[in-house]
């Protein structure tokens, strides 16, 4: 009768194929923050042009991956002027100014291209490792 054992695990070189895998995702979320950003600044009214230049994005690792998001740091009285040129506000006067849809036609087209190159890294490294 033959016994074989074995100790140990390939957690190390798991962690390795993970952490590669990982890395090149974040590269690509980057990739597509910026270029929501570009877009944002292209859409966004320009007044004077604060809100515009204020765009940033950030890349966080969550439990479950990765999660992207965009943000604006262009305040006026703590709101922030991003969001009501989108949603519309009220004035000092009592008047109301109508909201413009600009962040949702100018983030689709980047997140379909995010979509396709998600799509296309996810299914070449599923072909890649058969």
């Amino acid at each position: 009768m033959m016994k074989v054992t074995q100790k140990g695990d390939f957690k190390k070189t798991e962690g390795f194929f993970k952490n590669v895998i990982k890395r090149k995702y974040t590269e690509l979320f980057h990739q597509i923050g910026e270029a929501g950003v570009k877009a944002l600044q292209e859409a966004t009214p320009k007044k004077t042009g604060k809100t515009a230049e204020s765009w940033s994005y950030s890349v966080e690792e969550t439990k479950n991956g990765l999660a992207i998001s965009w943000s604006n740091s262009n305040r006026n009285d703590g709101a922030n002027v991003a969001i009501l040129i989108q949603l519309g506000h009220g004035t000092g006067t009592g008047a109301y100014v109508q909201g413009v849809d600009y962040i949702n036609p100018a983030l689709k087209p980047v997140f379909d291209t995010f979509a396709n190159k998600v799509w296309w890294e996810v299914t070449r490294n599923a072909y890649n490792r058969r």
